[in-house]
């Protein structure tokens, strides 16, 4: 069975094994997520969204984003390349931090487990991202509300939600329920190319806090 496959067939109540699979796969993640026939899109993808909901030719230095899942670092260097200078990166996984380290990307980078509430103050962060963690056997749609929670009002959420779970697993009923209680707006919700090599997409989701 390939990592992707191992990683799917987790039911998300077992981090530890989660994080043993990231951090045996972090040395050679990239190089194999970036193969032709995988062509993981998304990290791009997200970053060229939060650009685009901030409506500005580049990320102001001053803006604090907080990169949720964030991996080998994928999404936070492609934010740095659009301006970002204040990304504080967290993931389950120390070894796939370790290779974020090395991006030079991140103010700060962090062990934390997502399945569990957030360690910030409400209102901390402009925006978050959070791209390759809302898929099989990772994190639940609950995490969602904690992004509302620690976003300023105005910030925004850009989030990968994994097409084949969006309605299943319980994320657009969220999303749903975030709106009717007034935390967030939907700004847009995009199906788009994720391992694009694999034919595989995933919802494009961007909320803004109010």
């Amino acid at each position: 069975m390939s990592r992707l496959g191992e990683l799917y067939a987790l039911d998300g109540t077992d981090p530890t094994k989660l994080r043993a699979i990231y951090d045996e796969w972090a040395t050679t993640y990239n190089k194999e997520l970036a193969d032709s026939s995988q062509d993981y899109v998304a990290p791009a993808l997200a970053a060229a969204y939060l650009l685009q909901a901030l409506q500005t030719p580049r990320i102001n230095d001053t803006l604090e984003i907080l990169d949720a899942g964030c991996g080998t670092g994928l999404v936070g260097s492609h934010l740095a390349a659009l301006g970002a200078k204040k990304i504080d990166g967290i993931d389950l996984s120390t070894g796939m931090l370790r290779v974020a380290e090395n991006t030079g990307a991140y103010r700060s980078l962090d062990t934390v487990d997502l399945s569990e509430a957030l360690h910030f103050k409400d209102g901390t962060y402009d925006a978050v991202t959070c791209v390759g963690t809302l898929t099989l056997g990772h994190v639940g749609p609950a995490v969602l509300g904690e992004f509302a929670r620690v976003v300023k009002t105005g910030g925004f959420i850009v989030a990968t939600i994994l097409e084949s779970i969006f309605s299943e697993g319980g994320y657009e009923e969220t999303i749903r329920g975030l709106v009717a209680s007034g935390k967030v707006q939907v700004v847009g919700a995009q199906l788009e190319d994720y391992r694009r090599g694999q034919g595989v997409k995933a919802w494009m989701i961007v909320l803004r806090a109010v």
